[in-house]
């Protein structure tokens, strides 16, 4: 049921987008890899979980607001099917987390964004703690990749950057404490924003983000 409902995906989603693939080679069933592994991308659309589902081949599993399993019934249904499964956000939803590592450890393909929720202008933010979590609690390695879209109209281009999987002892935490938390989200988000910087050629320049100083620098430069 799940393989007919992937590929009834990836076949709407290649109908409604031209994708570009950048990177293909690094995608993991193309080295015999089937799962077990965490996919990290950056967050712009609704569209991001079935576009990652369209260029890579495995049993995904992603969580999603749990608002969307609320509202309707029968997409509630759909969405699950695909390997959705809701999440609480801001309340340090421990079950979710328990979820994705149980998927993890049934050989799926977790998908998460570690930013937490959509990019208004297509820049990249700061990730959550809860991608070196389970990246942590796994030990699953983790497959950066980067979306990037074109001007929406008709068949809108996307491109979709796939970066090298970065190993498992690379995002090892040696303990629970923030610091180490902060170290491996800070490396995977690095990973994603150098794809990003990679596709700087394709579609329109992304706005430059506006990082006002703290209120205590300003101050001291301007005596």
């Amino acid at each position: 049921m799940y393989e007919f409902f992937r590929k009834i995906v990836c076949l709407s989603m290649h109908i409604k987008y031209r994708i570009k693939v950048i990177g293909g080679d690094n995608r993991p069933y193309k080295n015999g890899i089937k799962g077990g592994y965490i996919i990290a991308c950056n967050h712009q659309d609704y569209g991001d979980p079935p576009l990652i589902a369209a260029v890579n081949k495995a049993h995904f599993s992603f969580m999603a607001k749990i608002e969307l399993f609320e509202k309707n019934k029968f997409f509630a249904w759909l969405i699950t099917k695909c390997g959705a499964f809701p999440v609480v956000r801001g309340a340090g939803d421990g079950s979710a987390i328990d979820h994705a590592i149980a998927d993890l450890e049934k050989n799926r393909a977790f998908v998460i964004f570690p930013e937490g929720t959509r990019s208004k202008d297509g820049n990249i933010g700061r990730a959550k703690s809860g991608i070196a979590v389970i990246a942590g609690k796994t030990n699953a390695p983790v497959l950066p990749m980067c979306i990037k879209y074109g001007k929406k109209g008709f068949r809108r281009k996307v491109w979709i950057s796939v970066g090298e999987m970065i190993p498992a002892e690379h995002i090892a935490l040696n303990s629970d404490d923030r610091t180490e938390l902060r170290r491996v989200s800070n490396l995977i988000m690095d990973n994603i924003k150098m794809l990003m910087d990679g596709m700087s050629e394709y579609g329109d320049p992304l706005p430059k983000q506006y990082n006002p100083k703290p209120e205590k620098q300003a101050e001291e430069e301007s005596k």
